[in-house]
């Protein structure tokens, strides 16, 4: 029987999508890192909804869309910052950025 080899992570990281600081292993984690935000966006926009007590359903129809839109809202695909608005907006969530000694800035 022929003996299996054990590869690290950092090697099967390197192998498939390059070496640390190559164009693609960058572009390989900027994707991941993207991705990620998206999910804890959407996370974030599941925990207000339930927060609101208001269903996938309520709150598609509070912003105009459809509930399978606000499904995979939640699950992180498809955001966009003017349907963050709209959603926030929805469940009367304050949006405030701080830019720190500039101050803070209303988002809407």
């Amino acid at each position: 029987m022929e003996e299996m080899k054990l590869t690290s992570f950092e090697e099967f990281q390197d192998k498939n999508f390059g070496k640390i600081g190559t164009p693609e292993r960058d572009a390989f984690e900027k994707k991941v890192d993207d991705a990620i935000q998206a999910y804890r966006i959407g996370e974030a926009i599941k925990q207000a909804r339930k927060a609101n007590n208001l269903t996938q359903e309520q709150l598609g129809e509070k912003i105009g869309v459809q509930k399978a839109q606000i499904s995979r809202l939640e699950r992180g695909h498809g955001i966009t910052f003017a349907t963050m608005a709209r959603i926030f907006k929805a469940m009367n969530i304050p949006a405030c950025l701080d830019m720190g000694s500039i101050g803070k800035v209303a988002l809407w």
